[in-house]
């Protein structure tokens, strides 16, 4: 089993940044992914940011250029770097652990993040 913890989430204005940081603890070796999830009311889960073990990254289209998904291995934790927000990137925001096969697998979740932006 993998714990995922999560902070960093809160109200911003637009343009503004934020950083969400996901320290994650237990069978680290299990995994060889970790990412950043969304879900804003009324809308399905979405994937924002990936990376892989290898240093791989993956970005959801709406937020290329805007944000990053930095991590720190001696703390085990990820980061999702947030600048240039805006009102539609209001969700909340899961980290999730898994594996990078060929796709996204995600086995392991955190209990989730509010970010808000307002107009």
């Amino acid at each position: 089993q993998v714990q995922l913890v999560e902070s960093g989430g809160g109200l911003v204005q637009t343009g503004g940044s934020l950083r969400l940081s996901c320290a994650a603890s237990g069978s680290i070796r299990s995994i060889n992914a970790m990412g950043w999830y969304r879900q804003a009311p009324g809308k399905q889960r979405e994937l924002v940011a990936g990376l892989t073990s290898g240093g791989s990254t993956n970005y959801a289209n709406s937020v290329k250029g805007r944000f990053t998904i930095p991590r720190d291995n001696a703390k085990n934790t990820v980061y999702l770097q947030m600048s240039q927000l805006k009102p539609e990137d209001t969700a909340v925001y899961y980290c999730t652990a898994g594996e990078y096969r060929s796709a996204w697998h995600f086995y392991y979740w955190g209990q989730g993040t509010q970010v808000t932006v307002s107009s």
